[in-house]
């Protein structure tokens, strides 16, 4: 769940917009080739969706048989995602410190309280290890469901390719977007998409309406944008997706306007 302050993010607004730390901005011509790495593709797939109709619910590609577990790091006060999987007989394993017990039950439910993070100690553990200790061996694809709010950056990065390709699909929100236009932060966000594309396609991008957007020169900047990416070799043919939002989309925010995808954020050619 992604709620922000409107107060804080009228601040970094204005911050940019008045051009604050404009030794650090990223050279836009720089943000712009990254967004292009980033145009969600259609695949044979069709996109469902699982999770409930606003907050907590996501698209995934149609391509679930064989998925062994669901992995959901952040944990909230509903887990309407994960009791999707539950209905299809597929585990969940969820983890957060900051609460002191999952919000469903029953056998199929493992729950760490920890954060993920990039060591482990008391209170984090590596995506690495809290993959391995649960289901150590590699005997089908898992699938990641990812709100950490903000960790998701480090935590990537730290997560061996080995790990990451276990995961099937991987549904993310990402957070902070905006700090793309900071030059040291823009280093950490690209080498984390260069790290995921190596091995995932994006089949869906979708803003999360709490978050509004930053609009930097010609470019718009979602804040908070869902995710979804699905494993190369479950795919044997691709082509950019050109509805936006998706029919299966729904807003964050019930009571807000939908933030559409900025243009910038998928291919306009034929």
């Amino acid at each position: 769940m992604t709620i922000r302050s409107p107060l804080k993010y009228a601040f970094v607004t204005a911050c940019l917009n008045m051009g604050f730390a404009v030794a650090m901005r990223t050279d836009l011509a720089a943000v712009g080739r990254l967004l292009a790495k980033l145009h969600p593709v259609n695949t044979e797939h069709p996109l469902i969706r699982l999770g409930s109709r606003g907050d907590g619910g996501y698209l995934i590609p149609d391509d679930l048989d064989g998925i062994v577990a669901c992995f959901s790091p952040g944990v909230d006060d509903r887990a309407s995602f994960e009791t999707n999987f539950i209905q299809r007989g597929i585990p969940c394993y969820l983890a957060d410190a900051s609460v002191s017990s999952a919000p469903i039950d029953g056998d199929m439910v493992h729950f760490t309280r920890k954060f993920l993070g990039v060591v482990n100690n008391d209170t984090t553990i590596t995506l690495d290890d809290w993959v391995s200790s649960n289901k150590p061996e590699n005997d089908g694809d898992l699938i990641l469901q990812m709100d950490i709010e903000g960790a998701e950056w480090p935590v990537l990065l730290n997560a061996s390719r080995p790990t990451l390709q276990r995961f099937r699909m991987i549904v993310i929100e990402l957070h902070d977007l905006e700090r793309v236009m900071d030059k040291h932060a823009f280093n950490i966000i690209e080498a984390t998409f260069d790290r995921l594309l190596q091995d995932f396609y994006i089949v869906h991008n979708h803003p999360n309406n709490y978050g509004r957007s930053v609009r930097c020169g010609s470019l718009v900047i979602p804040r908070a944008l869902e995710m979804t990416l699905i494993r190369k070799d479950r795919v044997k043919s691709t082509s950019y997706a050109k509805t936006f939002p998706h029919p299966l989309d729904e807003r964050n925010d019930r009571n807000s306007p939908d933030l559409p995808l900025p243009a910038q954020w998928f291919h306009q050619g034929a």
